[in-house]
């Protein structure tokens, strides 16, 4: 009687949104089924009905938020349902759409001009300093900014399926584990309380071994196939005349790259205490101020950026388009997960719970990086991130304090094993269609994984044993 009274008591005094997700923590596993319901059609639909997704992968996950949005509102009634949405748009998706359309748009406004011979050496430099670029500007970012150079340097070889592979591994991946900007999975972090730099504090090791590791591996199949198999032509054998000067147009981009950049850490750095009550959803000033300047960065890019630059990247808004569709549906539907998650070993995950915890509900941490890992092999690593964040607990100050591990486990998983398939993280997919589009034969959906779990997989069993 005492629990009904105090728990009674507690969802007065709490928000309509935090009341609300308490109902929601008392839901049946059914009400997961529209969350797994979108994650599996992203999945599978693409394979199967490439032509339909195509079409109507909008429809679906309009399909998929009203199967969870329908049934919550004859449960839950109009206004809690409202106050579960303004928490998902303005909390969660508004600020992660935001942000990878900011550095979209204005990575979409650099040229890098003239044409590169693709030697091993070459090859090797460019995915290193890829990785570098994928915490700064984002994995999106980095990969449309120089893909299309590496495919032009390597034009002029038989064998290039390789370095495709390895830059989606790296550059597409891996190289984006350090930042918030570098990985969607870390930017939801920041979002929740994670510090700008605490991934860069916590797995900067396990970065720079998995990407050392990666570079060197590269290095020494590419050294092979352009030494010993027939890749080493002459220069006059090069479909891309070198006819322009190496350089790189839209310069000014970077100017509005560092701006971006400058918007994330405001929201991280400056907490002025000032707060807007939005439909029962408090919103903090300085991600106001930073959703607004990161807008205004990118509309400075589309504005001071010729066309011709854009044209020559071949630069349009699908990609972007495809991402907000599919995740406004995500940030919906995972709202009663997140809540059933939060529950413990109180609510219907209570079997997941034990799986990634011991006798003592103490997290193992190497658990914790293969669950949430394998999963964002196969579903988007941004949503799986939180759904074991949350499973985790979900307090920052527990996380990134006393179970820091367990935090680290979580954030080198969802960002490292994204690259397992083309669905696990989102420039995957779009490197994929730029290879093929320039003649690359890329592998099938399990032809790829046949490869990336060949060559990851031990690399992450070595991580495991060294770090978690």
């Amino acid at each position: 009687m005492k629990k009904a009274l105090w728990a009674t008591y507690a969802l007065i005094l709490a928000t309509p949104a935090q009341a609300a997700e308490g109902v929601m923590s008392s839901f049946g596993m059914i009400w997961a089924i529209p969350f797994v319901g979108i994650l599996l059609s992203i999945a599978i639909l693409p394979l199967i009905l490439p032509t339909f997704w195509h079409h109507h992968f909008g429809k679906v996950s309009i399909f998929w938020a009203a199967a969870f949005l329908i049934p919550a509102l004859m449960t839950l009634g109009v206004g809690d349902v409202s106050h579960i949405v303004a928490h998902a748009l303005l909390l969660e998706y508004f600020p992660f759409i935001i942000l990878i359309a900011a550095l979209y748009i204005i990575s979409g406004g650099i040229y890098i001009k003239g044409n590169l011979h693709g030697s091993a050496k070459l090859n090797t430099m460019i995915l290193a300093l890829g990785t570098i670029l994928a915490s700064i500007m984002g994995t999106t970012g980095a990969a449309m900014l120089l893909i299309r150079p590496l495919l032009r340097a390597n034009d002029n070889r038989k064998h290039k399926v390789h370095v495709v592979l390895f830059f989606i591994f790296l550059v597409a991946n891996i190289g984006g584990s350090l930042t918030p900007l570098g990985a969607p999975p870390l930017f939801l972090g920041f979002l929740k309380g994670v510090p700008f730099f605490w991934t860069a504090q916590h797995i900067w090791l396990e970065t720079l071994l998995a990407s050392t590791a990666l570079l060197v591996l590269f290095y020494l199949v590419d050294h092979y196939f352009y030494e010993r198999r027939e890749d080493k032509r002459p220069l006059i054998m090069d479909p891309t005349p070198d006819t322009a000067r190496l350089g790189i147009e839209g310069r000014l981009n970077f100017v509005w790259l560092i701006g971006a950049i400058g918007c994330v850490l405001l929201s991280g750095l400056w907490r002025p205490g000032v707060e807007f009550n939005i439909l029962g959803t408090p919103v903090m000033l300085q991600n106001l101020v930073r959703d607004v300047g990161l807008i205004v960065m990118a509309l400075l890019s589309w504005y001071t950026t010729s066309i011709k630059i854009r044209i020559s990247n071949q630069f349009n808004f699908e990609p972007v388009f495809e991402v907000g569709k599919l995740f406004l549906a995500i940030f919906i539907t995972i709202a009663p997960v997140i809540a059933m998650l939060q529950a413990g070993v109180q609510g219907p995950f209570a079997g997941l719970v034990a799986l990634v915890h011991d006798a003592n509900g103490v997290p193992i941490d190497e658990r914790y990086f293969w669950a949430t890992g394998l999963l964002s092999g196969f579903l988007d690593n941004a949503p799986t991130y939180l759904v074991f964040f949350n499973l985790a607990g979900g307090d920052v100050a527990y996380l990134t304090v006393e179970y820091a591990s367990t935090l680290a486990a979580i954030s080198a998983g969802s960002v490292f094993m994204g690259a397992l398939s083309y669905i696990g993280n989102a420039p995957n997919f779009m490197v994929k269609a730029i290879a093929e589009q320039s003649g690359v034969k890329m592998p099938s959906f399990f032809g790829y994984m046949a490869l990336s779990f060949a060559i990851l997989l031990p690399l992450f069993l070595v991580m495991t044993f060294l770090f978690f």
